[in-house]
């Protein structure tokens, strides 16, 4: 038995005779004649094959299918009025759904406070966070897993694929146990550092920061001497506080506070500079949803 397509403006119908319980002032209130009405009615209670009133010459009454009918069909009504202004809402990036992934170093600084006032702002957004190095985000834009990423790489960095806008710059700090003989100078300089025994990220996750680390010893004539590899930045800071060596990690990793690690400022030589780290919100080039925009444009908006 196929189910009869029944237009809104039959439900409005219905719902103006349920109310007025007067085929007279229903019409009316319809902007419409009383004979149209009644034969609006009449087809209406045929498509259902259920009879919604019962008619006298003096009155017009509900019947039970009519009573049990009329607060869905409220409801019906009350959600087809508000679709035009969600669908602007949309388009507008104000509702939906945004994949975000993330490097460790934004949700020790910028994240989580953009969370909080990104949902305040736009409650019917639902955001969807994964905590994410950079491979791992470009492998999930190619399974199409998210939608937008926070990625930390070094100036100039262009990722295949992806658009991209900067969020924040950062100068890389070395860290180093504070038991470390360093520790206790006032200053260093990266004559001072190059030798020191290194905790670093593997190159695969991070290639474009990994290769302007390598190439600052290499413009002092060394050869970084790597002492371990680590993925996570808390884990390369718990190594070194463990004394396996020191690190260059972003600013932005001082919030991560590990008992028995420094964090100090090394000068550097003209042409032997300590490099800057950027990171960037990053998406699909050309298919940016309106959620990527609208969380885009909330990112990269002044804040006082």
């Amino acid at each position: 038995m196929s189910i009869p397509t029944i237009e809104l403006r039959l439900w409005r119908q219905f719902v103006a005779v349920a109310e007025e319980l007067h085929f007279g002032r229903a019409a009316t209130r319809l902007h419409m004649t009383q004979p149209p009405l009644t034969q609006a009615i009449a087809h209406l209670e045929k498509l259902l094959a259920v009879r919604l009133f019962e008619r006298t010459k003096r009155s017009v009454h509900m019947t039970a299918a009519a009573l049990a009918l009329l607060p869905a069909v409220h409801e019906l009504l009350a959600r087809s009025q508000a679709l035009p202004g969600q669908a602007r809402a949309a388009a507008a990036g104000e509702v939906g759904r945004l994949r975000l992934a993330f490097v460790s170093t934004a949700g020790f600084s910028l994240l989580p406070e953009w969370v909080r006032a990104f949902r305040e702002q736009y409650p019917q957004v639902q955001l969807e966070l994964l905590e994410a190095t950079g491979d791992m985000q470009l492998q999930a834009f190619e399974r199409h897993d998210i939608d937008a990423g926070i990625m930390l790489h070094s100036p100039g960095f262009a990722p295949a694929g992806l658009e991209r806008r900067l969020i924040a710059e950062e100068p890389l700090l070395l860290a180093l146990a504070d038991h470390h003989a360093l520790a206790v100078k006032p200053s260093l300089t990266l004559d001072d550092v190059l030798a020191q025994p290194l905790v670093i990220f593997p190159r695969r996750i991070l290639p474009s920061l990994y290769d302007a680390i390598f190439a600052m010893y290499h413009a002092a004539a060394r050869s970084p001497q790597v002492a371990q590899e680590a993925i996570q930045m808390q884990t390369i800071v718990n190594l070194v506080s463990a004394g396996l060596g020191v690190a260059w990690v972003p600013e932005s990793v001082r919030q991560f506070q590990r008992p028995g690690v420094a964090y100090r400022s090394v000068s550097g030589k003209k042409g032997r500079r300590v490099p800057v780290c950027e990171t960037s919100l990053v998406w699909p080039a050309g298919v940016a949803s309106p959620c990527v925009q609208r969380f885009l444009e909330f990112a990269t908006a002044p804040r006082g």
